[in-house]
């Protein structure tokens, strides 16, 4: 067998063979995976916390203080590490906790009293994977302030630029202005809020609530002198930029239009119900300002008056 044909059949049953494997899930990143894995080791620091069980004596004490940095209770602790539901890849989780079993060992047994915070302690002064809050990147430098209105980039990780990233209807490199289609509603020396402009209001935006204030209506939407922006009711026939089919019957929403199958009792109509009906459908009779279905009585009383006509 030629290179190239070897090539081909290898590749063909690595992607045979991968398929029948379940999808890997994702990695997270550096700080998010030391993350997890503290967040697993303090849960087990609380699932292994012992009260006392009756007195206060000094044996119960000193038993409960030899317990606390015992080995006993850091296999304990080991034992469920990572099988906590907030951890997303749980076999990376444990490959990382076996690569610094070591670390978490020596904070275990030295460090929980000069250094009580195990993330600080683990993830950004051992590891170097995290940042302190409100710091990003390789260097730990501080973030651009965000005014409250949005996050910054690489906040905590030693990833990021450190810009912000705006929440929704906000701008700006601080996210201190109101975005596209929203209005300032507040502003004082501390607090910018910024409103979602009204649903009638198209391109521009608007300089505040309600269709009042649009600079210009959306699609589906005209122009009031004394209202602003008003809606169209494209069901009626002049205004209906497209039919509905002979069977379905328009309803007017706001800015646009639907179009609804009729019931099966009319042949076309003007609303939803056997009531409704421009005219009854095969095998149906107009009953009570109903279309309803003809019974077999009805079709003998029928045949039976045509007859008597005809004699």
């Amino acid at each position: 067998m030629r290179f190239k044909d070897c090539w081909a059949a290898t590749l063909a049953f690595l992607a045979m063979a991968s398929s029948s494997f379940p999808p890997q899930k994702p990695v997270p990143p550096p700080c998010r995976a030391c993350s997890q894995l503290v967040g697993s080791f303090k849960a087990g620091l609380e699932r292994t916390k012992r009260g006392h069980g009756g007195g206060d004596t000094a044996w119960e004490e000193e038993k409960l203080r030899s317990y606390k940095n015992s080995e006993v209770r850091l296999v304990e602790i080991q034992e469920k590490l990572c099988s906590d539901p907030e951890v997303v890849n749980k076999d990376h989780c444990h490959n990382l906790a076996n690569e610094h079993e070591a670390l978490l060992e020596d904070w275990f047994t030295n460090n929980q009293v000069q250094s009580p915070d195990l993330q600080t302690w683990l993830c950004i002064d051992q590891l170097a994977v995290c940042c302190p809050a409100n710091t990003y990147g390789a260097d730990c430098q501080p973030c651009t302030d965000c005014s409250g209105n949005g996050k910054c980039k690489g906040a905590g990780t030693r990833k990021g630029n450190g810009k912000c990233k705006c929440d929704p209807g906000y701008t700006g490199p601080n996210c201190n202005d109101c975005g596209p289609e929203h209005y300032e509603s507040f502003r004082d020396e501390t607090k910018l809020l910024c409103t979602q402009c009204h649903a009638a209001c198209g391109e521009g935006g608007c300089t505040g609530g309600g269709p009042k204030n649009c600079r210009k209506c959306k699609d589906g939407w005209s122009m009031d002198s004394e209202a602003g922006c008003v809606d169209i009711n494209e069901c009626l026939e002049q205004k209906r930029p497209n039919s509905c089919r002979p069977q379905q019957f328009c309803v007017n929403n706001e800015g646009s239009f639907s179009c609804l199958e009729c019931d099966r009792s009319c042949n076309g109509c003007d609303g939803d119900g056997p009531d409704m009906c421009k005219k009854c459908a095969d095998g149906h009779d107009l009953r009570d300002g109903k279309c309803t279905v003809r019974s077999d009585s009805d079709s003998t009383v029928l045949g039976e008056e045509s007859t008597h006509e005809e004699l």
